[in-house]
């Protein structure tokens, strides 16, 4: 079931992002309190009790949001949950009246399957590279492309 992340959920956000970060090193981990402050911009997907995996709709400017955090456990893989989350950050987005959304992926297969298209980094808004600072790999060692979506 995919639904809103609540209040009791951020533990175990915090855990998949950071389990992530460990084995993929594909998402960007984030503080409890990144978490807390930003949990209504997060759905996650959950199996009986147990939160299995998140994604997160950041409004970045008036016109423009960005799909981040999108972590589905290893074992729950496959299952087309990824594309489901993504898919209700995509619908939130059209709701709030943004219809132009962005990644910052390795994975770009699986977010063009879903009709994003690659964008060259200078062609975002300049708040896009304010969480790139906190990121281990940059400036010199980013393997993300940019790729955008509009609805």
């Amino acid at each position: 079931m995919i639904r809103k992340a609540r209040i009791d959920d951020v533990k175990a956000i915090h855990s998949l992002l950071l389990l992530t970060k460990e084995h993929d090193g594909l998402v960007l981990p984030r503080s409890f309190s990144q978490l807390y402050s930003h949990l209504r911009d997060f759905f996650v997907v959950v199996e009986g009790d147990e939160v299995i995996g998140c994604c997160a709709l950041n409004i970045i400017w008036d016109n423009l949001a960005e799909i981040r955090s999108l972590v589905v456990l290893p074992e729950h893989r496959g299952k087309k949950l990824g594309r489901k989350l993504v898919e209700a950050c995509l619908s939130e987005a059209v709701t709030l009246g943004i219809y132009e959304v962005y990644t910052l992926t390795e994975q770009t297969g699986f977010f063009a399957h879903l009709g994003f298209v690659e964008e060259g980094m200078e062609k975002l808004n300049q708040k896009v590279f304010i969480d790139c600072m906190n990121c281990p790999r940059f400036p010199d060692h980013c393997n993300e492309v940019a790729m955008v979506l509009n609805l």
